[in-house]
């Protein structure tokens, strides 16, 4: 353990507010109802694997801690993202999201509004073509956002069990074209369980870019005297559709330019991205990564402790955002009742 004035590794601290405690028979029983619902891979017409309905399953049954602290926070400071899982050969998600537009949005309202401002991802499930349906699977702990938002991750998966006998529906061929990259430079997707892995996970007579290796690296960093897992990784897109803005007249057109430019055969997932789609992958599949990791899910505590100081207050545009002592002392009171909750376990 590391003195009040060292760096805090948080590898050595566990958060007891957000372990992923999952009643195993909920479970069993949730990935039997998903068999006889008959889930479909819509590009091989097979059932999905074992692995994915115990994803489906795990997420379903997840429940994130309560967090009071939310409805205590204004408008400013509240955003949501959407990772928007579907099922292919591997299992691939999608994250669009954003700020809260009234005290009254759930976060998942917030996400579904940010999907569709962001990508074109209809809020109603009647306007997506058939046979596709959301289904809001379960949230994740706050996160804190570099820009002092506290995000709330919202899961959700994307349906395309079509039982009728008629040719299954792909995500990729059906919907990712449909999509509109109205405020992002691209659209695309990436495998979810590669998430817990160090190297590209290929299948059977495919290829990637460059080495399996190139898939992740990752890196210890000190943020407000407290140890941070900073994961990168590079996602594989030759394999796979690219929606990219229709109409390059706004903010994105220059960077989706330079990726038609540069012909780029990998994108970039790093930062608060990409230690969420890593917290929701070890929810789902019920393993940990091959890399090193905070072990604890989301920054409830942290955000707790700044609203107590004070400091989640409505942000002013323009004007000064958190001050480095106050995210220092935040941490400091953070990683000592981390402790504490430790030395009662």
């Amino acid at each position: 353990m590391s003195t009040e004035d060292e760096p805090l590794d948080q590898r050595d601290l566990l958060d007891t507010q957000t372990e992923t405690h999952l009643d195993e028979n909920a479970v069993a029983e949730l990935i039997e109802s998903i068999k006889e619902a008959q889930y479909f891979d819509p590009t091989s017409m097979a059932p999905l694997t074992s692995a994915s309905l115990a994803a489906i399953a795990r997420l379903r049954a997840y429940q994130p801690p309560p967090f009071a602290t939310w409805n205590r926070l204004p408008l400013s400071r509240r955003a949501a993202v959407l990772i928007l899982l579907f099922a292919d050969r591997r299992g691939h998600a999608a994250f669009p999201g954003g700020k809260a537009d009234t005290l009254e949005e759930t976060p998942f309202e917030i996400a579904r509004r940010e999907a569709f401002e962001e990508i074109g991802l209809p809020q109603d499930d009647k306007k997506l073509p058939p046979p596709f349906r959301v289904e809001h699977l379960c949230e994740l702990p706050y996160n804190l956002a570099r820009t002092a938002l506290a995000v709330r991750p919202c899961v959700a998966f994307l349906h395309s069990d079509d039982t009728s006998g008629m040719k299954s529906a792909s995500v990729e061929e059906s919907m990712i074209p449909r999509l509109d990259a109205k405020e992002v430079a691209a659209v695309f997707s990436a495998p979810f369980h590669n998430f817990l892995r160090a190297e590209d996970e290929v299948r059977e007579n495919e290829t990637v870019p460059g080495k399996r290796s190139d898939w992740y690296s990752g890196s210890w960093s000190d943020w407000n005297k407290t140890k941070w897992r900073m994961h990168d990784f590079q996602v594989p897109i030759v394999n796979q559709m690219v929606s990219k803005p229709k109409s390059r007249d706004g903010g994105q057109a220059a960077i989706a330019e330079e990726l038609d430019h540069e012909e780029l055969t990998r994108y970039r997932v790093w930062g608060m991205t990409a230690r969420i789609l890593v917290d929701a992958a070890r929810i789902a599949y019920g393993e940990d990564p091959e890399f090193e990791f905070n072990t604890h899910l989301g920054d409830e505590r942290m955000i707790e402790n700044l609203e107590k100081m004070g400091q989640m207050k409505e942000k002013k545009p323009g004007g000064p955002d958190l001050s480095r002592t106050s995210l220092e002392e935040a941490s400091k009171k953070t990683a000592a009742e981390m402790r504490k909750s430790d030395a009662k376990m």
